[in-house]
């Protein structure tokens, strides 16, 4: 069977025009050949990220981004369409979470698969979506609080300088000025005289040496005193004084209870008065010999005298 040219016309042209919609697809990342799955999904910003990055599961990759578009109904979320063209199977509750490349820029889709026995993705399905913070994000996160510390320091590190610039008149700087150089001539003197000290010990060595031989003699001695001071029966000495002391106590004790003379005489009112009246009369008798010394001749004379009664001269006298 013979074909004619316009059949063959006709198939090179559909041909030609499947071919364009192949390669057409193809370049956007569509195999129409191919039974790949499209996911939705919709995100408030997607800086960094472009159509033909990878979409990955578990760090895999299982398809791409095939489309960047506003969602049209004026929210200004931009929907992101997915192509998938892997088999593996997960639950409409999944979620796609964009997430950072690395330090370079740009971003990707992951898909965090939901295993939760629900029904299963099918084309055409909304995942819900996530944000996974980047290092940049992080940084600014770390960053910006201290930054506001740093601005903080810097605020009162400003107002401390003015302050110090404030004190730090001219009168103030030559008054440091001058204590700085009052120093330096304290230290200079003191130099010297560490100088001078030296010299005093170098010419004094041997009356140092001889100082402190004398000293080490002394402190011998009083080693030894030491020693016989411990050598000493110095526990005997101290339990006889305390012996000693506990009579005394007794004694004080016994008088202050009237016991024997002087306890007697110090609690007894009779002995007092007994003392007392005979006190008198020994003043009486020493009085009546003053006055009447005639009386007494007799009795200390070693004569026998007859007694002879006084008169009036004799008490007169």
């Amino acid at each position: 069977m013979k074909i004619s040219r316009e059949v063959k016309t006709a198939v090179l042209v559909i041909s030609g025009i499947l071919l364009f919609v192949f390669l057409f697809n193809y370049l956007k990342g569509e195999n129409i050949l191919d039974s790949s799955r499209t996911y939705y999904t919709l995100y408030d910003n997607v800086e960094g990220l472009a159509p033909s990055t990878p979409v990955t599961i578990n760090g895999m990759t299982v398809g791409k981004v095939k489309s960047i578009a506003f969602n049209g109904d004026g929210s200004g979320k931009l929907l992101v369409t997915l192509l998938v063209d892997n088999d593996f199977e997960f639950s409409k509750n999944s979620k796609a979470e964009l997430y950072d490349l690395g330090l370079l820029g740009g971003r990707a889709v992951a898909i965090i698969p939901a295993f939760d026995n629900g029904e299963n993705a099918v084309t055409g399905s909304y995942l819900e979506t996530t944000v996974k913070a980047g290092l940049t994000e992080l940084l600014n996160q770390r960053l910006t609080p201290l930054q506001e510390k740093i601005e903080i320091v810097m605020d009162q590190a400003d107002s401390l300088f003015a302050n110090l610039n404030d004190i730090l008149d001219d009168e103030t700087k030559n008054n440091i000025k001058e204590g700085v150089a009052e120093l330096n001539a304290t230290i200079k003197s003191f130099k010297k005289t560490s100088i001078s000290l030296n010299r005093l010990v170098d010419s004094n060595q041997e009356s140092i040496t001889a100082t402190m031989s004398n000293f080490e003699t002394t402190s011998e001695n009083f080693s030894k005193l030491s020693d016989s001071l411990a050598n000493a029966n110095l526990a005997q000495t101290m339990k006889d004084l305390h012996s000693t002391i506990k009579n005394f106590d007794a004694i004080m004790v016994s008088i202050n209870n009237g016991e024997g003379t002087i306890g007697k005489l110090l609690k007894e009112d009779g002995l007092y008065d007994n003392m007392e009246a005979a006190s008198k009369e020994m003043e009486e008798l020493v009085r009546d010999i003053k006055l009447h010394p005639a009386r007494y001749r007799r009795i200390l004379s070693k004569k026998e005298i007859p007694y002879k009664p006084s008169t009036e001269e004799d008490q007169n006298n």
